[in-house]
């Protein structure tokens, strides 16, 4: 079949679905944006391709959309990548940022679209291993609350050990309860395994000695196998045309041949303003030099194991824990010798000190232990993976030892990847400008860490890649061949640029841009108040007193819904504190309540005709959806820059400079202008919304690169107002 008539067909099932939906208006926005995706999908070469046989070389294909509030986007990708699915033979690998829209896609707007689509499909969500229980895990402390056996104990991290320690007998006794009645819930049914589907989802000291992970997993060797919830669900995936992701899940498994092949499936990323953040987190990587136990725990585990199984590599493990140990000593030393003044003189009140590298240029006497420890990790984990091999093996020849196969295998697992990545940081803080390199290379972040835990002094290394655009180019879309890139926030001032390099996608000829605008009749609709201030939004102190007046004045006005965005947690604080008496009872402050607890609260209120004002932070300026009446005024205190200490943006922004860019301009500004646009996204949600913005930062109307983040806002009537 022709590319042609694939992208046709798909559109006519698109077209289909339109207009077998009850009630449904027709769009031409979301129609435009059906055509592109079904064009994109259908002229991407799929599978294996023999290039020495004479075979074409395969054709990728890209595109970028953003689609603006109220387009219908999901059904816009949704139909023509489905229907073009089933005629290629192939699956949809849909990714998402956020669990709010894996959960719609899934318990929703694929269940609707399977009962209008005449071809049936599949469709199943693909969580990390972590979000599922570790049967065996479970049963090992549902008993105890605690771990039982010495091999155990790694089931908490070594860093709560203190904290166990001095827990009150009577919380013990709570957690013993807690785990013994998740088992019994889960043997008898009543429970799939999935916490985020028990009522109340327990914290992570709870949940993460219980949850499942891939490093003390033996698989169908595992005794629980035929019991494993993790599995059950991996083999849902294997029958699905349709499989909902979550970017941290699609970077992770990259080569893991957990989810489908991305050479020979359609790939849609939504909420893909996220990726390149995602991509960033996914690939910086850190180790704790002072808490160094657990190498000692695991040698002689390794030691113990591996003389069971007879493996030879075990000789030299007791030389690589011995290095290991005194080589991180001796980092630590060197760390606090060189930047200990620093690290010591910051305020520890918001978190621990931070130093950074600066170019990413090691001081001299750091160069050496560091390549020593990644040479003793290297021998050390190819010792690790000779005894995993030798247990494996057993495990195949003695099926009636599984049981006591797999609490070995999880007993190395379970230290192993802190080895891991005791040896990827070493690399990455080994990566320097090869010789003769020019200016243009590009070093990663490198920063050091101290922070106190008790009497205890902790100091970490850290490190991370700048360019998430490099990071994605190599490590996925050398990998895809046809893709869907979606947002309602993808272009910044105006253009895609910003987005495209973030991305790894600028200059890529695959890759194609296409605008959609939002249905919504924004100057009808709604009023941006520009509010201005006297004092400098620079300058803190004068400018958050004179704010918090001037939003208390506004705030008292409201009627129904409204929200309120702070970019900084102290912002908010002195907002709160501000409040008068009678106004208290009205405001509803994140974290003070769990959040759907918070926005359960704030739908009562408004439907009983109360005023309810939400206070939050950067998580509620994206993803909530509160049409109507329960936001009718949005209202941004600051220009949300982003927080001026992160180290990874330093590097990148003292690289920029380096090579004569300018990374107010190049790099600020666009994040700016896309997490802006998101948060006034919050205001007009249908089109019968009337709701009005208001910015108290006189930036947005007095620079010249405000009036850049203007020009990404939708269209509402501009209002300047004078301070009060």
């Amino acid at each position: 079949m022709s590319q042609q008539v694939w992208a046709a067909q798909a559109l006519e099932s698109f077209d289909a679905v339109v207009s077998a939906t009850e009630g449904f208006r027709s769009r031409a926005g979301q129609r435009l944006m059906a055509e592109q995706v079904a064009r994109t999908f259908s002229s991407a070469t799929l599978g294996k391709v023999d290039e020495e046989s004479g075979e074409a070389a395969p054709t990728r294909s890209i595109a970028v959309i953003q689609a603006g509030t109220g387009v219908g986007k999901s059904l816009a990708y949704c139909a023509p990548a489905i229907a073009l699915a089933l005629s290629r033979g192939t699956r949809v690998l849909i990714s998402t940022a956020t669990v709010a829209l894996q959960e719609q896609l899934v318990n929703k707007d694929l269940p609707a679209l399977a009962a209008l689509l005449p071809q049936p499909f599949k469709f199943a969500l693909a969580k990390g291993r972590g979000r599922y229980v570790c049967k065996l895990k479970l049963d090992r402390l549902a008993g105890t609350g605690e771990a039982e056996e010495e091999g155990d104990d790694d089931l908490f991290a070594e860093e709560e050990a203190a904290a166990r320690a001095k827990r009150p007998r009577h919380e013990t006794e709570a957690r013993i309860q807690f785990y013994s009645t998740m088992a019994q819930t889960l043997s008898k049914g009543g429970w799939d395994g999935d916490r985020d589907s028990l009522d109340t989802p327990p914290e992570p000291e709870v949940w993460s000695p219980v949850a499942a992970e891939g490093a003390s997993c033996t698989g169908k060797h595992c005794p629980a196998f035929s019991q494993c919830t993790y599995y059950d669900k991996r083999k849902e995936l294997v029958g699905a045309q349709v499989i909902v992701a979550n970017h941290d899940l699609l970077l992770s498994s990259l080569g893991a041949r957990v989810l489908p092949e991305l050479d020979n499936c359609l790939l849609v990323l939504d909420e893909a303003h996220h990726l390149p953040a995602t991509a960033l987190d996914q690939f910086a990587c850190s180790m704790d030099l002072s808490r160094i136990t657990w190498i000692e725990r695991l040698s002689s585990r390794g030691l113990r194991i591996g003389a069971l199984l007879e493996v030879e590599e075990i000789a030299d493990i007791p030389k690589h824990s011995a290095q290991l140990r005194q080589t991180l000593q001796d980092l630590a030393r060197i760390v606090m010798d060189v930047y200990g003044a620093q690290l010591k003189s910051q305020p520890s009140a918001w978190g621990p000190a931070r130093v950074r590298v600066p170019r990413g240029e090691l001081p001299e006497q750091l160069v050496a232990p560091l390549g020593l420890l990644a040479a003793s990790a290297d021998g050390f984990l190819e010792a690790l993976r000779a005894i995993s091999k030798a247990l494996r093996a057993e495990m195949r020849d003695k099926p009636e030892e599984a049981k006591r196969l797999s609490t070995l295998y999880a007993q190395i697992g379970m230290l192993a990847p802190r080895l891991e990545e005791l040896h990827a940081t070493a690399q990455l803080l080994l990566q320097d400008a090869p010789q003769g390199a020019d200016r243009s290379f590009v070093p990663a972040a490198k920063w050091f860490t101290l922070e106190v835990d008790g009497d205890f002094i902790v100091v970490k290394a850290h490190a991370s890649p700048i360019l998430p655009g490099t990071t994605l180019r190599n490590h996925l879309w050398s990998a895809v061949r046809g893709a869907v890139l979606t947002s309602a926030t993808l272009t910044s001032c105006g253009n895609f640029d910003f987005f495209l390099r973030e991305a790894g996608l600028h200059g890529d000829e695959s890759a194609t841009t296409l605008e959609v605008a939002s249905p919504f009749n924004y100057a009808a609709q709604g009023t941006l108040i520009a509010a201005e201030t006297r004092a400098d939004p620079k300058n803190a102190a004068q400018f958050t007193a004179e704010m918090v007046d001037a939003l208390l004045h506004d705030i008292a006005r409201v009627e129904y819904g409204a929200l309120v965005l702070f970019t900084s947690r102290e912002q908010m604080r002195q907002a709160v504190d501000a409040l008068p008496t009678a106004m208290r009872s009205v405001v509803l402050v994140q974290n003070a309540l769990p959040r759907t607890q918070l926005l359960k609260r704030h739908r009562e209120r408004v439907e009983n005709g109360e005023p309810s004002v939400i206070f939050g932070m950067q998580s509620f300026g994206e993803g909530l959806d509160l049409p109507g009446r329960l936001c009718e005024s949005v209202f941004i205190t600051k220009l949300p820059f982003a927080p001026p200490d992160d180290p990874v943006g330093e590097a990148r922004a003292e690289w920029l400079r380096a090579v004569g860019r300018d990374p107010f301009s190049e790099l600020v500004v666009p994040a700016t202008a896309i997490r802006l646009a998101q948060w006034v996204g919050r205001a007009i949600r249908t089109e019968e919304d009337q709701a009005h913005v208001y910015c108290y930062d006189k930036r947005l109307t007095r620079t010249s690169y405000g009036q850049r983040l203007l020009k990404g806002l939708p269209p509402f009537a501009l209002e300047q107002r004078a301070p009060l």
